[in-house]
């Protein structure tokens, strides 16, 4: 029994089972030297800025629990001169 879609032949007999042999390619590569990967000098420095960034990740983790502590106890004193600088740049400059 076989299946014709759209004038395309599908699987041939169903239960016809036929070993496949190695094609002559296969064996033509047998005795070459195998392909090697090699990354860009620019992919080994994203790699390291992420392992960089994720061991920043847990410092500024670390501040952010330290800042939280402080400000439920009442003692966070931000800087007056830095928060109005930044917020004068943020007017002046839209950033």
């Amino acid at each position: 029994m076989s299946i014709e879609f759209f004038g395309v032949g599908g699987p041939g007999q169903i239960g016809n089972i036929k070993k496949t042999q190695t094609s002559k390619t296969e064996k033509k590569t047998e005795g070459m030297p195998t392909d090697k990967v090699q990354f860009s000098s620019v992919l080994q420095d994203v790699h390291k800025a992420q392992a960089m960034r994720g061991a920043s990740s847990s410092e500024r983790a670390e501040r952010v629990q330290e800042l939280k502590a402080q400000i439920a106890e009442g003692t966070y004193e931000p800087d007056l001169q830095k928060v109005a600088s930044s917020l004068l740049q943020f007017l002046v400059e839209g950033k």
